[in-house]
């Protein structure tokens, strides 16, 4: 019987060992595997916090690009231009010419008052001065005054005034807007728009919506074209995420949410 007894004994410390060493493993092999995921997700937002760096390097380059460019259009070709239509009017005021050159020189007259006004739109589509002199909130109006101009859209809008936003995020809304008024007007055929901005506390809302001929939202996300990677790259520098409805023949929605940097 004595022996019975050690024998279970030795059965039920051996058990207990077990049950120890196999708590201890599996613990050890949690612990390790959380480890293990830690450092993953460590390694992935490393990865993400340098995507977004290499795209906020990207969009400044491009930003300093157009703003080159704009900046050449004014002072080499916009200058240039002006002079050639001054040359023109200087010759046009002679008496001496016959009527073949003048109507010559009033030809070369309207080709260069045309290029000029050409080339003064695309150096303001490229950098909009009134954006640094006079805000947000106006450069946009003038914005929507120069496509209901120009086009036969319909925009209804109101923009509040965000104020602890930075010049350089401010550049990042316009853009954006930009952006979603050529998309509904090359590629949704819209003639009714309505944009509107609201600040609040936490951050600030873009809402876009057109009365334009709609698409696939699935579709779209999966080309991710040049112009939707372009509103997606604005919206991540804004700390933002964009949100996409579209029905085909009824429309879409853009809605923007963005929230403050502490910075802001």
């Amino acid at each position: 019987m004595e022996n019975e007894k050690l024998i279970i004994q030795a059965l039920v410390y051996s058990i207990i060992f077990l049950v120890l060493i196999t708590t201890g493993l599996i613990l050890f092999f949690h612990y390790s595997r959380r480890k293990i995921l830690q450092k993953e997700l460590e390694k992935v937002d490393l990865k993400l916090e340098n995507q977004q760096k290499i795209l906020q390097t990207s969009i400044a380059i491009q930003e300093t690009e157009r703003k080159r460019i704009s900046q050449d259009l004014h002072d080499a070709i916009s200058s240039k231009l002006n002079i050639v239509s001054l040359s023109t009017n200087m010759l046009l005021d002679d008496s001496s010419i016959t009527d073949k050159q003048r109507a010559s020189l009033n030809q070369i007259l309207e080709i260069t008052s045309t290029t000029l006004e050409s080339s003064r739109k695309i150096a303001h589509d490229l950098m909009p001065p009134i954006l640094d002199k006079f805000g947000l909130k106006v450069a946009l109006e003038e914005l929507f005054e120069n496509v209901s101009t120009h086009t036969t859209i319909d925009i209804e809008h109101n923009i509040d005034e965000l104020t602890r936003l930075s010049e350089t995020n401010h550049l990042h809304v316009f853009r954006i807007v930009q952006e979603l008024i050529n998309n509904s007007i090359r590629h949704g055929k819209a003639n009714e728009l309505a944009i509107f901005i609201e600040d609040n506390q936490k951050g600030f809302i873009i809402h876009f919506q057109d009365n334009g001929i709609g698409f696939n939202v699935k579709n779209i996300c999966k080309k991710n074209g040049i112009g939707l990677q372009n509103i997606n790259s604005r919206v991540k520098i804004l700390n933002g995420t964009l949100k996409i409805e579209s029905t085909k023949n009824k429309g879409s929605l853009f809605k923007i949410q963005c929230k403050y940097h502490e910075q802001n």
